[in-house]
């Protein structure tokens, strides 16, 4: 039996990893916006908290009517009641990831939940 699951990502502007790595308590996806482009809706979730971590360009995210300026390095939790839409900057692109998971469901840290072998 393998105990992992390894996948590559192309050009897309968004790929959804859970079906390619078989995940089971996440949502994980890469996004990329080109230049000026937006996601072009306003979300919200139920239960599922969003960490986004921005690993290329610039862009603004707007949560709850709040713009928040995004530089590559930048990470962001957000609760899952707030409303939130992504977009570029006008100059640059973007590519984020973003990570999904149900709020409050961490069970126990890395230090509590590793194993030493």
């Amino acid at each position: 039996m393998v105990n992992y699951a390894k996948t590559s990502t192309g050009d897309e502007g968004r790929v959804e990893l859970h079906e390619a790595l078989g995940l089971t308590g996440a949502e994980v996806s890469i996004n990329k916006l080109p230049a000026g482009a937006d996601v072009p809706f306003v979300h919200a979730h139920k239960e599922n908290e969003e960490i986004y971590g921005v690993l290329e360009g610039a862009g603004t995210a707007t949560i709850d009517d709040e713009d928040i300026e995004l530089a590559a390095g930048d990470w962001l939790r957000i609760s899952p009641a707030a409303r939130r839409r992504f977009r570029a900057a006008a100059d640059s692109g973007i590519t984020y990831v973003c990570i999904q998971v149900k709020q409050g469901s961490l069970g126990a840290f890395t230090a509590d939940d590793a194993i030493m072998c």
